[in-house]
Formats: C-alpha cells, structure tokens, sequence
C-alpha cells in the first residue's frame, strides 16, 4: 500500500498501531531521533508529548518537525496548560504550513506537578474547546471572528480514561469531545480487558476510533507505585504477581510479554480500532512488543518519507 495519512490509516479498517516519544530536557535530540528511526516504520504515527507531567522539555512541535524530516508520521499533543488561544491557534498553523496534519487535544496537567512551580497555568482553554477550535479555524475563521488567508484541516483527537471511578465523568467528557470533533481517541492504560470492553460498548455508539492505551509494565514495583499514585490506571494483582514472580532482572521482558499479550487479545477479539503503545523512555523496546503481539512491520501502512499529507 502506499504512503496513507494517519487519518486514512484510521479509516482503512486496518489494527491501528501508534506509540509516542518524550522530547529530551535540553538541545542534545540524538536519543529522540533513536528512537524516532525505531519507531517510524514500526508504527501507523507517532506522539510527540508536550511538556509532559508539567516538566519543561524540547517543544512537541518541535519534535514532530524531526519526526517528518525522519520520514514518520507525527502527531503533535497540545495542551492547554501553557498557551492562552492566540498561542494556541498560532501554533496550529505553524504546524500545518510544516505538514504536521494530527493533533492530539489535552488540557494538560497541573503546574504544581512539574519542575516548574512558579509557572503561572493558563488554562484558557480546556481539551472540548482546543477541539472546538480546531475546527472552526478548519473553517477558514480565527477564534475572534477574522478570515485566515489559508485554513487548516486536521485530524483531531483526544484521550480519553476508561478505567476512571467513577466512570460516568469520563463517559460524558468523552460525548463532549465527539460533539466538538474528535475522530480518534487514544485512552490511558488499560490492563483490565473485561473492564475496558463494557467501556468500548459505550464507546461504540459513536463514529469514532478507540486505541487502547498500552504502558509497558517494567517491575511489580512500578505496577505497585501507578495503583497507589495515578488516578484513573489500575494493574489487576494477577499482572503484579506475575511480575514479581519472575528472576532478578528478568521484568522488563515478562512486562514486554504482557503487553504484547494484551495486544494480542485486543487485536483477536476487535473489541477496539488499534492501540497507543506507551513505553516511557524504553522505546527501543516497542519493536519487540509488537513481535510478543505477532504483530510484523507489515502491520503498518505507513510508507517511509510520506509524512503526513
């Protein structure tokens, strides 16, 4: 098949498959290049996340202009967080005049979590109005009302937390970003499949694409600090036994073998449209997930040097 947009690689009815890279804090980007040339032919798009838990680092847009020049497909996170909706909205046409066509939507977190806390938070905008505004840009207006000399079209998503209690908040945020024009949603991570099916019955109600979120487990004790210190994710105790039960140094690739596991049971039962592989700093590893899903490269139709159009 040749070069397809993320947008009709999500349309082709094919497993979709992304993963995402964190910007370096600083001008050395030799790692994130690594791990943008592992990545670009192994999976439909990549993330580039955006300051990330509130830690200043190498901008998003920055990194998916690397991404493009590698020969992948990136999607650029924007948060809310840092940016009022002048800044918002410039930074959408930057992107889309560098041929960047993917955004995720995010509100983003708190200041107080980072490594900035005297930072001021905007929050102008929430992640249902960044959607919004997309897409009244993509109607060749600004958000006060001016015509652009030259629109924007992108393919617009969000996240979504289907393992959340309780769940019905995120079932209604989640409604309110379809109505602002969300296509694709990429959810936090899920490790309780039975749990995560009964929230994609919901979610199949609407006309959009689901990935699950896949976070690469590395020890029982990571599994241990998520369930105690992050909301909305929850490792079942089986997944943390398994974990502990295996010889000293051996985690990283029983983790690697759940999660290809859970690929492989996603993929099999089509209980969602593909999934959002997280590996948080062991990226080089993603290639041996997908081999532990029997997932080949061929899984992608992502040609190298098409970019996004």
């Amino acid at each position: 098949m040749t070069g397809q947009s993320f947008k009709e690689v999500l349309n082709s009815g094919k497993f979709v498959v992304t993963s995402e890279i964190g910007p370096p804090k600083g001008t050395n980007i030799e790692k994130m290049c690594h791990h943008i040339d592992i990545l670009k032919d192994k999976v439909d798009a990549i993330n580039v996340t955006d300051h990330q838990s509130s830690v200043m680092r190498f901008p998003s847009i920055g990194g998916c202009l690397h991404v493009k020049e590698q020969g992948g497909e990136p999607i650029l996170q924007m948060t809310c967080r840092d940016r009022n909706q002048m800044a918002l909205q410039g930074e959408l046409l930057l992107a889309y005049t560098r041929g960047i066509r993917n955004v995720l939507c995010l509100t983003g977190d708190s200041i107080v979590v980072g490594d900035h806390k005297q930072a001021a938070d905007v929050f102008e905008f929430d992640s249902v109005q960044l959607l919004r505004a997309v897409h009244h840009m993509e109607s060749g207006k600004d958000l006060g009302g001016n015509d652009l000399d030259g629109a924007v079209k992108f393919c617009a998503g969000a996240i979504v937390t289907p393992e959340a209690h309780p769940l019905e908040p995120q079932l209604i945020k989640f409604e309110k970003k379809v109505e602002a024009g969300a296509e694709f949603f990429q959810t936090q991570a899920v490790y309780d499949l039975d749990n995560f099916s009964k929230f994609m019955k919901h979610a199949r109600q609407f006309r959009v694409k689901v990935l699950a979120g896949i976070v690469l487990l590395v020890s029982a004790r990571m599994a241990k600090y998520m369930n105690e210190n992050v909301p909305g994710i929850f490792v079942p105790k089986n997944l943390i036994d398994e974990l502990a039960s295996v010889p000293k140094g051996g985690a990283l690739n029983k983790g690697i073998e759940i999660a290809g596991r859970m690929i492989a049971e996603l993929k099999n039962s089509s209980v969602c449209d593909g999934v959002h592989i997280m590996a948080i700093g062991k990226e080089e590893v993603v290639p041996d997930i997908l081999a532990a899903a029997g997932l080949s490269v061929d899984n992608t139709t992502h040609v190298p040097g098409s970019g996004g159009r």
